[in-house]
Order: structure tokens, then sequence, then C-alpha cells
């Protein structure tokens, strides 16, 4: 059988394997000696493997780096692809995956694209490319070997579906040569499967509406079970090293726990099969436990850096299960990783072991000695990605102990730590598929800790909910950081702007007010109290029988959240103006122009504008010679109706192209692609060779927590948000260029979301546009036309797009025929106002 380890061996230590004093490279170079160079390049190899094993990755890279040169003065293709391979797994444990994934693509001859491609790139065109590289290789042994570094590299720079996809393509070709070992294959693939199995766990978190819950629950239990399989098929493999064994069976112990973790805090979604899961798994954790213990001996048999991460791994399993003795014996095995991580002096290993002892230690003063040790050599190789833990660990510990101002720099410097790798958090796998366990808590439980003090940093406060919130949009949107700016760094706003920032910390609901002079004010209510309010709004404005809901239930909760939101804070707003609102979760999906004073609504005194996080793009009113506009269109029933992400039941909009005419009369040089012509192409065609700084766009869409189900219709395809950007690109590259209004008009929210801003910012991202009004549910096509008809007509007469939008609001609301919220109440502005 040809195994994996040998082919390590034979690419780490060469093919002679010969046992010969280590020549200079220098001294071989000169001599000008073929078989002398290829021998100090085995012997390099060698080398290299040799410091990886004992956790010097820099020295092994530059190893290798030599390596590969020799191998190229000899021309030896085999050598230069096993040489590059051997680079990758150097980087890989540097950190350095994005990197390490371009020099297997060298290693391969593959697309310089693969590495780099975005969220945006569809599943399909990315399985085309994935699977011609593939094809085009003669599948020799170093290239199987490739194949699976590939597969792991794309897994942990969060492309899940193209590292499934070349793992699968591995196993299959592998499965194809004789007497091939394919265990390490299977545990690559396993480990992506489990991977998915978080993503799905993490998601479920993010999405809110039962049928998107559904569909993910069912994708959680897929995963896991599949991955299941994988690791114990591994197991049942008769001769495969001890390590890939050890492996699989700590990977599948890991899910088992975590698994069952899951299900036992999902135990209300009442189904029958889950249950039947989870006893089965139940069964099958302690027997697990017992075998791993019994081969305990492979541990200390593995070069040191894998017998650090390993026990660190079985360590936090045995955590998991509620059992003092196995708890004790984490300990143990935590230990026992941290002097194998001090005999290698690498300080990443050092400081995962002393981090993890930390975590797992009962007794105070050890734990926070464990906890600043690992903290300490985290900082010292600007390990940040690691440090933020340690640091929120120890936040918390502060907390509980009552040192206020060590907890205070502790969270600060653990979101310090994680802005400083928010860079990479749409390909850092891990904070990706964890954001609502690992990234969203520090930020929450940081900003609860400065408002326990008698004199709260409110503008500390409101920082950190802005990088939060900001952080949550790349998450969603799976992007780089994002181009915003703080409302309050911006200069020369009118005098009548207040913003207002309601913040959700569980107990309480947290409303801050910054007033038209720049002073902070803030109030604290019980969420108990507001919860419930907030909740039958949704149900009524999330109904498609909105229209015959009683408009005085609806005044009735919008006076109540009136009475405990703006009240409070009345005194510390404009008589008239602008409010700017800066909602957390709960009441993004809620149009804030409709709370009611008892006497009238919002919209009645101020204009209203929201933000994600309070940060925005730098926001410009409209000159005159901007009203060029792209209006797109969809009147009728098309092809896209029938994508699978597509709501159920759409109806066609006829009326669409009245509004499209009147839309086209009330601005100038405009664009219209109606129906046919709607396509994603002619859109983009359009957007690349023209400037129109207003794009209408009257269409069915849809606002949902899941990113992969916030779409707009085209006449050919569905587009969702991951896709708008590819649409656009090249229209939002310079400031000159860029769409200063984007209008959705026929757009819904998703039933049970809660999250609407969040889509509505998301497209402005993707878009790069300035503003963004978009409807939250679907509006009555006659009253949706004259609304836009009157926006328009206040845009052209000079009114900031928050007042033209407030003007069209008041002039169909004192319509005797629209006088109900549903016709009017809908449309929201996201980003600049004026």
């Amino acid at each position: 059988m040809i195994s994996f380890r040998y082919l390590f061996k034979y690419l780490l230590l060469g093919i002679l394997g010969l046992s010969i004093a280590l020549i200079q490279p220098s001294f071989l170079l000169a001599t000008g000696n073929k078989d002398a160079q290829l021998h100090q390049a085995e012997l390099l190899n060698q080398k290299g493997q040799r410091q990886l094993d004992q956790g010097q990755a820099t020295e092994a890279l530059e190893t290798w780096q030599q390596a590969t040169k020799l191998y190229q003065r000899l021309k030896d293709t085999e050598g230069i692809a096993g040489s590059l391979i051997n680079q990758n797994l150097a980087l890989q444990a540097l950190g350095l995956n994005f990197r390490a994934c371009n020099v297997l693509l060298k290693a391969l001859k593959f697309n310089a694209s693969i590495c780099s491609t975005s969220a945006d790139t569809s599943f399909d065109s990315t399985k085309r490319l994935l699977n011609a590289e593939i094809d085009k290789l003669n599948p020799l042994p170093v290239h199987l070997l490739g194949l699976q570094n590939l597969g792991n590299v794309l897994r942990r720079n969060g492309k899940l579906s193209s590292s499934e996809i070349v793992l699968k393509k591995t196993l299959s070709l592998a499965q194809h040569l004789p007497n091939f070992d394919i265990s390490i294959i299977l545990l690559s693939l396993g480990n992506t499967e489990k991977s998915m199995f978080q993503q799905a766990q993490d998601k479920y978190y993010w999405v809110e509406e039962p049928i998107f819950q559904k569909e993910v629950v069912n994708l959680i239990r897929e995963k896991a079970l599949e991955s299941l399989e994988i690791y114990q098929r591994i197991n049942n493999i008769s001769g495969i090293s001890k390590e890939i064994r050890l492996k699989a069976q700590l990977q599948r112990l890991n899910l088992l726990l975590n698994f069952d973790k899951w299900l036992t805090a999902e135990s209300n979604l009442g189904s029958k099969q889950l249950a039947t899961i989870q006893s089965q798994i139940n069964q099958q954790i302690r027997p697990l436990v017992e075998v791993i213990l019994k081969n305990s001996s492979v541990f200390s048999e593995l070069p040191a850096n894998q017998s650090v991460y390993t026990k660190l791994n079985f360590a936090n399993s045995l955590n998991l299960i509620p059992n003092e003795q196995l708890q004790s014996l984490a300990l143990e095995y935590a230990q026992s990783a941290l002097k194998t991580a001090k005999s290698t002096n690498d300080q990443r290993l050092m400081s995962n072991a002393f981090g993890t002892l930390g975590k797992l230690e009962k007794q105070t003063q050890r734990k926070q000695a464990d906890l600043e040790q690992a903290m300490t050599l985290a900082q010292s190789i600007q390990a940040w990605d690691i440090a933020y833990d340690w640091q929120h660990e120890l936040g918390d510990l502060y907390r509980k102990q009552g040192k206020y101002q060590q907890a205070l720099e502790a969270y600060s410097a653990a979101i310090n730590n994680l802005t400083q790798v928010r860079d990479n958090l749409a390909s850092n796998v891990d904070l990706q598929f964890s954001f609502y366990e690992k990234v969203e808590p520090v930020y929450r439980e940081y900003m609860q800790l400065l408002l326990s003090s008698p004199n709260p940093n409110l503008e500390l406060v409101i920082q950190t909910n802005q990088q939060l919130q900001i952080a949550e949009l790349e998450n969603f949107l799976r992007c780089g950081k994002l181009d915003l700016v703080p409302l309050n760094n911006l200069q020369n706003l009118p005098r009548n702007t207040a913003t207002i920032h309601i913040i959700d910390l569980g107990s309480s609901i947290e409303v801050i007010v910054q007033s038209p002079d720049r002073s902070l004010h803030y109030n604290s209510i019980d969420a108990n109290l507001i919860r419930s309010h907030v909740d039958n709004l949704l149900d009524i404005l999330q109904s498609p029988k909105l229209f015959s809901r009683n408009r005085s239930l609806i005044i009735s909760s919008y006076q109540k959240l009136y009475s405990l939101l703006i009240a409070p804070i009345k005194v510390y707003l404009p008589s008239s103006g602008t409010l700017v609102f800066a909602l957390d979760t709960s009441f993004q999906s809620l149009p804030m122009g409709l709370l009611n004073d008892g006497k009238d609504y919002l919209i009645k005194q101020y204009s209203v504008a929201e933000t994600l996080g309070s940060k925005i793009r730098p926001p410009l009113s409209l000159s005159q010679n901007q009203f060029i506009a792209l209006i797109a269109g969809l009147s009728k029933k098309s092809p896209s109706f029938n994508d699978i992400n597509v709501p159920k039941g759409l109806k066609p909009l006829p009326k669409v192209v009245t509004e499209v005419t009147d839309v086209k009369k009330q601005t100038n040089s405009s664009k219209v692609l109606l129906d046919e012509n709607f396509t994603t192409l002619q859109f983009q065609e359009e957007l690349s060779k023209n400037n129109f700084p207003i794009v209408h766009i009257s269409t069915h869409g849809q606002f949902s927590s899941n990113s992969e189900q916030t779409l707009l219709l085209a006449y050919d395809k569905a587009i969702n948000i991951l896709e708008f950007n590819s649409l656009l690109k090249g229209k939002t590259d310079t400031d000159t260029n860029a769409i200063e209004l984007l209008v959705l008009s026929a757009c819904q929210t998703a039933k049970g979301n809660k999250r609407s801003t969040l889509g509505i910012a998301g497209v402005a991202a993707q878009a790069g546009a300035q503003s963004v009004i978009a409807s939250l549910w679907l509006v009555d096509e006659d009253s949706t036309a004259v609304l836009m008809q009157e926006f328009y007509k206040g845009l052209k007469n000079g009114l900031t797009k928050a007042e033209a939008l407030r003007h069209a609001q008041l002039s169909l609301s004192s319509n005797p025929q629209y006088t109900h919220p549903y016709f009017w109440a809908g449309f929201v502005l996201v980003g600049g106002w004026l």
C-alpha cells in the first residue's frame, strides 16, 4: 500500500535517503555536481521537517525555500512541487493561510484566482474551474499530496465549498491508484464537513426566519452525520498510521460533544429524529474516550508541535464532559501539552497551551497567571487572533473579582486585537464560523461593563457598538474592512441633527442620544418592558394581511415604544430636523417614523434616517446635474421567479411600468431597463459604461438575516447580495463614479427577520451607495408609484433625501385613500440623509 505517511517522508527526506554530512549550498553550486545538489536539496527537506516538528516554522520555511531553489536549478519538476508543498505546511503553521494557498497553486500549476475567489463567485463557476484544473493533472502521488493540502488551506481560508470539491475529487483520484492509502484525504474531508457543521451552527443563531431556520437545522444534522461517518470510516481502515487514527478519533469525539451540546440547547425543536440521534450520540462518547485513553502513548510519539495540539484538543473535549475525573484528566493533558510546548520554545505553541490551561483551571490565582502568560506570549509575536481570546477570558475573570479597571483594560485590548484581525475575519474560519460564540460576546460584555460605571463613558459605548455592528456586517457579507466613517467624525452637519443609538444588552435596552450640540445623554430600560411590544409589532408589520390590520393596534404599540424609548430623551432632541437612528438587531425591521407620541407620528416633526452602527459613507447631497438615473424594473413573471431562493407565491407587478415611466420623467438623461431588457448582463454593462448617480430598481426583493436569501430579481435570475458586488465592479472604484442614491421600491422583509437594516446596509455596502431607500414590506403598487413621484419631486426642489422621503410619506398619509401605514410607512432611508 502506498501510504501518505510514506509519501510525506519521500518528499521531505528525499528519494535516496542517504545519511551524508550537510554540505553548504554555496559549495554545491560552485562544484556544479548535479548529484551533490540533489543530495543537498533532500537534506534541506529533512532539516525543514525537523524544524517544523520542533515548532520552528519560520526556519522551516527558509530551509524549504532553499530546497526549492536547488530543485529549480536542477529543473526537477517533482522536487519543485514537493518543496513548494512543504513551504505551504510552514506557512499554515505560521497562520499565513492565504500565502500558503498561493504557494500550493504554484506547486500544482493551477489558476491563480482559486485562492482569491470571492464570496460573490457562484458555486457552479467555482466547481467548473476547480474540476478543469484538477482534470489537467497527471495524478502522481505528489499531486495528490498537493491537492489534499489545497483542500486543507481552502478550508482554513473559509472556502468550504471549494475545499469539499477539491477533497472529493482527490479522494476519487486516489481510489483509482492501486494500493493507495486514502486515510489522510478522508481525514481532511471529514474536517471540512465538520467546518461546514460549525458554519451551519453559527448561521442558525444568525438566521431568524422560521422557514430558513428549518433548512439550517437540516444542514447541521446532515453535515454532522457526514463528518462522523467519515471519521468512523477512517477508524475502520486496517493498517493506517497511529497518528491518523488518533486525529480522526479526536475530531470525532469533539464533534460528538459539540453536536450533543447543540442538540441539548435546541431541544425545544421537538424533532423525534433529532432526539433519536442525540440518544445514539450519547452512547458513543464514553466508549470513544476509553479507546483514546487506552492508546494514549500515541500522543507522545507525535512530533512536538502535533503532540501539543492533539493533547490540547483532547483536553478541551474532556472538559466538555460533566465528570470530575475526566475534567481533572483534561488538566493533566493540558499540563503535558505545556511541558512539550516549552521544549520547543515556540511562542505560539506555548501561548495556546498556557491559554487552554488557564481556561480549564479552577483555582483563580493559577487561572489568572496562566491566562496572563498566554496573553504575553501571544502579544510578543503579534498573534492577535489568539491574544484577543486570552484577554477576553482575563476581562471576564477580573470582572468577577471586582477589578473594574483591569477588566476594562482587558476587554479594550481584546477588542483592539479583534480589530487587528478584522481584515481577515472573512477568511479566518475559526472566527467566521463562531461569530456569535466568540466575537459578539466580547463587544456586548464590554459595553455592559462600561455602563456599570456611575459615570459611563458614553462615547466609548457608541464606538464599541459601531465596531460590533460593522464587524457583523462584514461577516454577513464575508468581506474585508468597509470604508465607513463614524457619524461623530463628520463635519459641517446641519445643526438640527440628533443621533439616537438603541443598544440591546440582553437584560436592558440602552438609549444614547447625541444632541445637536454633540453632548451625550442616556437612558436605560428594562428589556422585559419592551420586547413584547417589539415582537407584537413585527408580527403585525410582517403579516401578509398588514393592510387589513386595525391601524389603532399599530399606533397603540408604537405609542408604548415611544413612551419607553423617546419620551425620556425628548428634552435632548431638536424641535425639528433630522433624527438618525443607529439600531440594534431587535429594532432593525421597525420603521422608526411610526413612533407615536399619542398625538402624531414621529415623521410629522422629524425626517428620519437609519445607519448601521452609526457609521456611514460620508453623506453628500445630490446636485441638479446628478439627476441621471439607471431605472430597472420587472413588471411580469420571468425565469427568475423559479429560483430556489425566491419566496414562493410572488405575483407580477404590472404597475412597475407606471413607476418606471414617472421616475424617468423626474430625472435627466436616464436609461430604462424594463422586463426582458433587465438582465444581469445588461444591468452590469450599463453601470460599467455610464455614470449613474441614481440607480432605481423596481422589482421583487427580499431582506433576510441569511445573506444567500437577501436578493433582488432581474428578468433572467435572482441576484443575491454576495453577487451584487460583482455586478457593480468598476462602478464603486472611484468617488466620482459612485452611486449617490439607490432606490429599491418593491422589496419585503422575510417573515421573522429582525435585521432588515443589516440587509439594506449590506446592499448599500456592496453597491458602494451613499444612501439606500428601500421598502420593508411589499407595498401597494399604486401608492408606491405616487410616493416615488412625490419623493423625486422633493429632491428636484432641493430637499435632502430624508426630507424628500418625509414629505412624500406625509403626502400619502394625508390622502384618505392611503392613510393606513401599510401604504407609506414601509419605506426607510439607510445611510446618508443629505
